[in-house]
């Protein structure tokens, strides 16, 4: 055999174990982890319909686990919370290969933030990204940090309970904490309260395509 037949052999048998390598890096069976916002009903959230209807119809494999809790004004999302990790660890019991996306609006995205913590090891890994809006533990100045447009403009404000709990330093890199300039939930330097940006984000198109992209990108990262 001629050295060049033998190189040209090394390179495609390189060629194809990166393909494969790649192969495996994307979910071919994935779970979006979804977590109602205050006051809206057992289920869906309306904050993630679209983006979760756009990805479904262009990424096959995919579910969705609405996060069982109360969701009431007075705030105590700690089953939420345990809800996640639950879920994650008995999914993963059965099906190690499984990806997961976790989205949480207002109420719940503090519920999510709090569950990160203790998501750890290879359920970490499993976790390919998290995808918040209107959170009320929104911290100044981390990175993740977007207005509705991925944009800066609301990087360096806090929420309504920023005392409460920050996205750990791990998982900056992989999470989008969305909040629109004005929602007094998540910037409380430009809004009071529940306002009208804070009920926005069902029905904000760049909320919606910014949300689409992201989770695509990171299933299949």
């Amino acid at each position: 055999m001629s050295i060049t037949n033998t190189v040209l052999l090394a390179t495609l048998a390189v060629s194809s174990s990166a393909l494969a390598i790649d192969k495996r890096a994307t979910c071919s069976s994935y779970t979006i982890i979804d977590t109602r916002g205050t006051g809206e009903a057992q289920g869906p959230s309306a904050g993630f319909l679209t983006m979760n209807s756009n990805v479904q119809a262009k990424l096959s494999g995919g579910k969705v686990y609405n996060t069982v809790y109360a969701a009431s004004f007075d705030q105590q999302s700690s089953a939420a919370t345990q809800d996640i990790i639950d879920h994650i660890q008995t999914t993963l019991a059965s099906n190690p290969s499984e990806c997961f996306i976790l989205e949480g609006y207002s109420q719940g995205a503090a519920a999510t933030v709090n569950a990160l913590s203790q998501i750890t090891g290879s359920a970490f890994t499993a976790v390919k990204g998290v995808f918040l809006i209107g959170d009320p533990e929104h911290t100044a100045g981390l990175t993740c940090n977007v207005d509705n447009y991925g944009g800066t403009t609301t990087r360096d404000v806090n929420g309504l309970e920023v005392f409460e709990g920050s996205i750990p330093s791990n998982w900056i890199s992989k999470t989008l904490d969305v909040c629109i300039f004005g929602d007094g939930v998540c910037d409380t330097t430009h809004g009071v309260g529940i306002d009208a940006q804070h009920l926005q984000y069902p029905y904000d198109a760049p909320t919606q395509n910014l949300g689409t992209q992201f989770i695509e990108t990171q299933l299949a990262s």
